[in-house]
């Protein structure tokens, strides 16, 4: 077993203890969504799956720190689980089958462990330091996977979340120039935008705003899978307000196409 694959284990059951509560609450008529400050969404879900998560982690690593989205903490030296219960809660609570629940081992700022569970879409993503990153869904076996060879951004696929965020966040006239620049672009949005990536379906995957929970999973998941992940400046932190995944070969004209 490699020096994390007690905590990949570790994460594989976090993972179906969150799939057991979101499942039974996806599409529930009783579904009860409130607004944060931020005027994001949250539901009962989001705060049960972090509870139960929180509760798992407390009798299996006493010692490690959380951070999670709803109840909050902090990512300081030595290892933090960083977790997301539902990432993509708009599409949770509208029906919409891409959501996800995204957790990571942090270790002195790096993550070493990474999983996205998306029950709704029967698939699964995970990558532990070293031991590349894998995938699986309902047709198949676990498989290695790994990020595509794609070398020019004409024949890139391009992902994003939101094109408003970045209007507000970083630049629209960028992110054009970005899409203009690639072959064709799509809104798969939030975890899927990087799992694609890491998997070679997709080449690049740019978000002008992300929280910390949001992508840590993804910069080990991505990395493992032999691409490249940084914020929008090229700086490899996950905790750095923005993101960007791609195969690696395309990387550097990414960031020059979205420099503001």
């Amino acid at each position: 077993m490699s020096t994390f694959g007690a905590d990949l284990a570790l994460a594989l059951r976090l993972a179906d203890a969150a799939d057991a509560i979101t499942l039974s609450r996806f599409r529930a008529r009783d579904l009860r969504v409130e607004r944060k400050p931020d005027r994001t969404p949250v539901t009962d879900a989001d705060v049960a799956v972090e509870d139960a998560v929180r509760d798992l982690l407390a009798a299996q690593r006493p010692d490690d720190a959380i951070l999670g989205e709803e109840r909050g903490g902090s990512a300081g030296p030595g290892r933090t689980w960083v977790l997301d219960p539902i990432d993509g809660t708009k599409n949770f609570l509208r029906g919409v089958p891409v959501w996800g629940t995204l957790v990571a081992l942090v270790v002195d700022g790096q993550p070493q462990v990474g999983l996205c569970s998306a029950p709704a879409l029967g698939r699964r993503w995970w990558a532990a330091a070293g031991e590349g990153a894998w995938t699986s869904d309902p047709l198949a076996e676990p498989r290695k996977i790994s990020v595509s060879g794609v070398s020019d951004l004409a024949d890139a696929y391009l992902t994003t979340t939101d094109l408003g965020a970045w209007t507000e966040y970083h630049s629209r006239e960028a992110y054009l120039r970005l899409a203009d620049a690639c072959w064709e672009s799509r809104a798969f949005g939030d975890f899927w935008s990087h799992c694609l990536v890491a998997e070679g379906v997709m080449d690049v995957a740019a978000e002008a705003i992300v929280n910390p929970w949001d992508v840590a999973f993804a910069q080990i998941l991505v990395t493992e899978a032999g691409g490249r992940f940084t914020d929008l400046t090229g700086t490899p932190d996950y905790a750095a307000g923005s993101a960007l995944s791609t195969n690696g070969v395309l990387h550097e004209e990414a960031l020059r196409l979205l420099a503001r």
